[in-house]
């Protein structure tokens, strides 16, 4: 079983002693975000567990309970979005600088094969054009050459949410030859500083410019990390051209305050200030209560190790 924490919500950056908790207590309930009556019980034993994937846009809650992450004996890595976005697109995040810093301690303390770094959406707007992404962009290689191996892009998705801000004039619909004369720069200049740059979900084929699918859970990955080879699916409950193998997300929607006008995962800020209010970081489930009335059902997971190698190292 592969742990998500989470697509759904930072959990590193607003949850991470109630995720601790849970480690501890051996078990999590989570809604089904299309059923909130369907309420299931997930074990979180370590004989369970495959990997974590954090993902997050800035971990440096979390930085203090690595160590005993690492006592409890769970693998995991990092999904660390870093752009160089303001306030007007990411209202609540620290300033950019500080946050680089927490990237590169991360590294360091856990390497840099675990920690992924998300350079997205990439955004065009009156103040963010293109040459805006190539100065940053590189900039940001420079400061991370050696602090991680993969940066995953991806370009802004003109779903329904985001109807009100293209309006507004903060984001603008990209055109292919924009978004190709972007890939290309990204890929050489990740390139030039030891940094692989990989698509996530996208229409258009950037292979032509050294750039492959990314698999933001994924199953090399995870191997390398755990060093042991893993029997796995695809997830059929993501988006078309989702690379990512199955896992099992504990995040809730409408939960992340980090106020990104892009963010699929949040519908309203009221809700999501309502849904703080409603986080306690010793229950048993994110947001709210699981009432007594109602059914649980335990989940039936299982390791995805491939048994034959649990006792023989791989050659890696």
């Amino acid at each position: 079983m592969i742990i998500s924490a989470s697509r759904r919500t930072d959990i590193p950056g607003f949850y991470s002693e109630w995720f601790m908790n849970r480690l501890k207590e051996g078990y999590v309930l989570t809604r089904n975000p299309m059923n909130h009556a369907q309420v299931s019980k997930i074990i979180l034993s370590k004989e369970l567990i495959d990997c974590i994937v954090f993902w997050t846009k800035d971990p440096l809650k979390m930085m203090d309970k690595l160590t005993q992450l690492d006592k409890y004996g769970y693998p995991y890595y990092f999904q660390f979005t870093l752009t160089p976005y303001g306030n007007e697109l990411e209202s609540n995040l620290r300033d950019k600088t500080e946050i680089l810093e927490t990237f590169i301690r991360l590294s360091n303390q856990i390497g840099s094969e675990r920690v992924l770094w998300r350079y997205d959406p990439i955004i065009l707007n009156h103040n963010i054009t293109i040459d805006y992404h190539k100065q940053k962009f590189k900039q940001l290689c420079q400061t991370l050459s050696g602090y991680t191996k993969v940066c995953t892009i991806s370009f802004v998705d003109e779903y329904t949410k985001l109807s009100n801000v293209l309006k507004s004039g903060k984001i603008r619909e990209l055109t292919e030859a924009e978004m190709i004369q972007l890939a290309k720069f990204l890929s050489i200049t990740g390139k030039q500083y030891g940094i692989e740059v990989r698509s996530c979900c996208e229409k258009l084929d950037f292979t032509a410019y050294g750039i492959k699918p990314a698999s933001c859970i994924d199953k090399q990955t995870i191997e390398s990390i755990t060093r042991r080879s893993l029997d796995v699916k695809t997830d059929i409950n993501q988006r078309q051209g989702c690379g990512c193998i199955s896992s099992i997300d504990i995040g809730v929607y409408n939960t992340c305050n980090n106020g990104c006008i892009y963010c699929y995962a949040n519908y309203s800020t009221s809700s999501v200030l309502s849904n703080i209010r409603n986080h306690n970081k010793e229950s048993n489930i994110l947001i709210g209560t699981v009432h007594s009335d109602e059914k649980v059902t335990t989940k039936q997971v299982k390791s995805l190790k491939i048994e034959k190698y649990e006792q023989e190292e791989l050659k890696w």
